[in-house]
């Protein structure tokens, strides 16, 4: 067994010294070789190791310094247990903030995502009401086209109308002349009945000139061809009233195909009217529908911020 004498002073190094050379002396009480890496020998590292134990209060004698080597030996391995837990719990929590931070990350992600596809949804709700209100622009265009052609087809309906109304007139004189026609002619009958029952009574009584009874049958030629020409007028007055009846039916069938068409685009505006309106009322709850949307959203992307933020902030304490 080597003597603790006979070792190197420096507790890191206790290398075997040389014996004393041939004339004796005191054997060295460090090694001569140079072990660290800053260039210092055994004796210059004993050195401080002597002052560093002095400024903490321990003995600087090699019995107490193993004893306090021992206790230290004994409190580390009494903490190394607690410390090797802590450096695992820490490793479990440094790994639950990296997921809470992966989930944060993901969940502002995904808000974003859906923010993105609100606004979407809420551009694309626009673009249909701006198309809603276009429609309607157009049939209310339409509507005011077929008002327009409705007055004017009111106004040819009137002028149908007075026109009918004239040909009316027109045919109720015509009427009164086919009357008085009527009415000559029967005279003229009469006066023709009267003749030849005159020419008979003259016949008969045989004392009247042959120049007398020439005279009534051209009075009574003159009344027949007066009644032939009120037979013509009666049937021109006839034609007249015809041809005014049927321009007067084709006034009514316009109007009555100008009054459809009025109905049909008022029934058209009403449809477009009770779209436009369902359209509106849709857009408006899609719009409200949306924007809670949105609220929710930004609710979630301050939720995850704010647990974000949390997160970093227990980082920072960890790493603290």
């Amino acid at each position: 067994m080597i003597d603790e004498a006979a070792r190197c002073g420096y507790s890191k190094c206790r290398a075997e010294l040389p014996a004393p050379g041939p004339q004796g002396g005191r054997r060295r009480a460090f090694c001569r070789d140079t072990r660290s890496e800053g260039g210092r020998t055994c004796a210059q590292l004993a050195r401080a190791e002597r002052d560093a134990l002095d400024a903490l209060g321990l003995d600087s004698s090699r019995a107490a310094f193993g004893l306090d080597a021992d206790r230290l030996r004994e409190h580390v391995e009494a903490v190394r247990g607690p410390v090797d837990a802590l450096v695992t719990a820490l490793g479990s929590v440094t790994t639950r903030i990296d997921e809470v931070e992966a989930h944060a990350v993901a969940a502002v992600e995904e808000a974003n995502k859906r923010a993105a596809a609100a606004e979407r949804v809420r551009v694309a709700a626009e673009e249909a009401r701006d198309e809603a209100l276009r429609r309607a622009r157009r049939s209310t265009e339409a509507a005011d086209r077929a008002a327009a052609e409705r007055a004017e087809a009111l106004d040819r309906a009137a002028t149908s109308a007075r026109q009918a109304l004239e040909a009316t007139e027109a045919l109720g004189a015509a009427r009164q002349r086919a009357d008085e026609a009527t009415a000559a002619r029967q005279q003229a009958g009469e006066r023709l009945a009267a003749a030849e029952r005159e020419a008979r009574a003259a016949e008969l009584a045989a004392g009247r000139s042959a120049v007398e009874r020439d005279a009534e049958r051209d009075r009574a030629r003159v009344a027949a061809d007066r009644s032939a020409a009120s037979d013509r007028e009666i049937e021109v007055a006839r034609g007249a009233v015809t041809i005014a009846d049927a321009a007067r039916a084709r006034e009514v069938d316009r109007a009555a195909a100008a009054a459809a068409a009025l109905d049909d685009e008022r029934a058209a505006r009403a449809g477009l009217a009770t779209e436009l309106a369902a359209v509106r009322a849709a857009g408006v709850a899609d719009r409200d529908w949306h924007r809670a949307e949105l609220a929710e959203l930004r609710a979630v992307l301050r939720a995850a911020t704010e647990r974000a933020e949390r997160a970093d902030g227990a980082i920072e304490r960890l790493r603290a």
